[in-house]
């Protein structure tokens, strides 16, 4: 599977910029409540304090929600179980979060009192998934999204990691077509709907799952839009979108958005696989100062400011980012836009209030906020035996020692540690295959987790067991090898921070002995300076031709790197995270465990 970066941006030339957005620990962001329908003013006290509108015309909906939980059913590891909150004074701390053992119980407790509650979620459930889950091709998690009463939700990219066949049996059920069942007891799919409403079928031109649902309770009704990102065929395998085309987010929206109002339903939410970059790490930095959408840029102002004001919230995702934030609608009225970071690390808690004589929800008294899942709550009994039980099934896999770290290994930053040694252990891996490759190259987006020394279960400190590794590289990726000239490993590099990622750029983590300047206060390919480029301190030759390392994704073009596609001789190796394994058994052992690389091989201004 592909070895997808994140965050991504859209190829088309319309979605530019940076979106500086982030979310609110409490209701800041939410619309003027001073317009509240006069009727409704009454009870807003108390739907500060739980939803209070439940009398009358006007009647307050719950919507639950959270994006991006890649399969994390234990508690992430390092910094990807860790939130930023910013405290009263300025500072800030980093609070543990995540794990659907927590995330069920805050989940549940958060729709106590709340009889009209609706749980959405926005992509990329699966996919890119720990070993738990993406060993059972993500049964697992399907089976905890059920237990969580999950309502619906929207595909991202990541559903299509395994292809359209395998998208349909995780909504349908049935025994995987190559593995059989895993357990005693047939799989039977989501008990949602999972929403592709621009997801077309080449053949039928029509979407291959439903593009919306409507959710209905004692005359309450919302209507629900599904949509992932234009661009996911720029980020997913060929293989994975083979026979499927995607359609740009808000045209699709604004369609069904009138297929619903035919059908009287006039309150909608859109649930959308694309999101956008806050201006802190901080999840309740407060993205509406100094006014209603300020602090947001990038691909979804585009796409929201495009969407018909028809449609009342957008939850959104794909980035990864913590936000609440209001962007105006085409009509110039700000509308709610949230996000809930990944892993299960957040969920957001937005009040819709539904106003029974029109249909439709009472925008100017939409109110949300993210909130943590924090670790300091009973664990759900049944998650636990859900975990327990897959546990059990994936041990004598995961537990398997690999190598050994002498501290953490981050993930974090232009260059990173893990990203060093990734790229130096494919490295390695080539000159198995081919004595004369050069260098290797790893896409960030590829490096799902940090390799933590703490040990994660009885195996202790300092050890890597399979488990670890296969939830840094889940992809299933090939090693591959190819020839390119220096001037197409020039043009690689510039492709970086160009084209497609010129406003989001994809750092490449490199092998030892590549080294060369990063300068950031430029714009475009020249933020690459050409001739600072060195392998084993030599200058590159434009002429010379190199052979280099990547995984299959990277070496097909993927993640906006075209010239990675047109190399010649290639070579199709084994599967990368074995190449990571292979690297830290022969280069690591109790008493000499490997150290984090220094991560000083480009050399960033800013």
């Amino acid at each position: 599977m592909p070895a997808t970066a994140q965050p991504h941006q859209s190829r088309r030339r319309r979605r530019t910029g940076r979106l500086l957005a982030a979310a609110t620990v409490v209701t800041a962001g939410a619309l003027a409540a001073a317009a509240l329908p006069a009727s409704a003013n009454a009870d807003a006290d108390a739907s500060r304090h739980g939803h209070g509108h439940g009398h009358g015309r006007y009647q307050d909906v719950q919507l639950l929600s959270f994006n991006d939980l890649h399969g994390n059913l234990e508690p992430p590891a390092g910094s990807s179980g860790r939130v930023t909150e910013v405290q009263p004074d300025g500072t800030t701390k980093t609070v543990d979060a995540g794990g659907v053992e927590y995330l069920a119980t805050h989940l549940r407790e958060a729709r106590e009192g709340n009889r009209y509650s609706v749980t959405a979620a926005g992509g990329d459930m699966v996919g890119a998934s720990p070993l738990l889950s993406g060993l059972f091709h993500d049964e697992p998690t399907i089976e905890a999204l059920n237990k969580l009463d999950l309502d619906v939700a929207s595909v991202g990219n990541h559903e299509f990691d395994e292809g359209a066949r395998e998208l349909a049996r995780l909504q349908k059920g049935g025994c995987h077509p190559t593995e059989g069942c895993y357990t005693d007891k047939r799989f039977k799919g989501a008990d949602f709907p999972y929403l592709a409403a621009n997801v077309l079928d080449e053949k039928t031109r029509k979407p291959i799952l439903k593009p919306y649902w409507v959710w209905k309770k004692k005359g309450v009704k919302v209507g629900f839009i599904g949509v992932t990102l234009e661009g996911t065929p720029d980020i997913v395998s060929a293989e994975g979108v083979k026979g499927l085309s995607f359609k740009d987010e808000a045209e699709t929206i604004n369609k069904y958005a009138k297929v619903l109002q035919r059908q009287g339903v006039k309150s909608i939410v859109a649930l959308i696989h694309e999101g956008g970059f806050p201006a802190s790490t901080s999840y309740n930095y407060d993205c509406d100062a100094p006014g209603a959408g300020d602090g947001v840029s990038g691909p979804i102002v585009d796409i929201a400011k495009n969407i018909t004001p028809k449609v009342d919230a957008l939850v959104t995702g794909h980035t990864h980012s913590a936000y609440v934030c209001t962007i105006p609608d085409p009509a110039g009225n700000p509308r709610m836009v949230t996000s809930a970071a990944s892993f299960g690390r957040l969920y957001t808690d937005t009040t819709l209030t539904y106003d029974r004589r029109t249909g439709d929800i009472a925008r100017t008294s939409v109110k949300s906020a993210n909130h943590v899942v924090t670790r300091d709550v009973p664990k759900a009994p049944d998650m636990t035996r859900l975990i327990d039980k897959w546990g059990t099934l994936a041990a004598p896999i995961g537990n398997r020692p690999v190598g050994h770290i002498s501290a953490d290994i981050s993930r974090d930053g232009t260059e990173s540690p893990l990203g060093d040694l990734i790229a130096d252990a494919q490295l390695a891996y080539g000159r198995t295959q081919d004595p004369e490759t050069d260098l290797a190259l790893m896409n960030p987006g590829g490096i799902r987790a940090p390799l933590t020394h703490a040990a994660s279960g009885a195996e202790g400190d300092g050890v890597v067991t399979y488990a670890e590794g296969f939830t840094v590289q889940p992809f299933a990726n090939t090693v591959n090898l190819k020839d390119y000239t220096g001037a197409q490993l020039v043009q690689v590099l510039k492709e970086q921070v160009s084209g497609p990622n010129e406003a989001a750029p994809k750092i490449l983590q490199v092998s030892s002995g590549l080294t060369y300047t990063l300068d950031l206060t430029k714009s475009g390919a020249d933020r690459v300076v050409t001739d600072s480029i060195r392998l084993g301190g030599s200058p590159i030759d434009v002429n010379a031709t190199y052979r280099v390392a990547s995984n299959s994704f990277l070496a097909g073009g993927g993640d906006g790197f075209p010239t990675l596609n047109e190399g010649a001789n290639e070579l199709v190796g084994g599967d990368d995270l074995a190449a990571l394994e292979q690297y830290l058994t022969a280069n690591s052992s109790a008493g000499d465990p490997i150290e984090p690389p220094a991560a000083d091989r480009i050399t960033v201004v800013r």
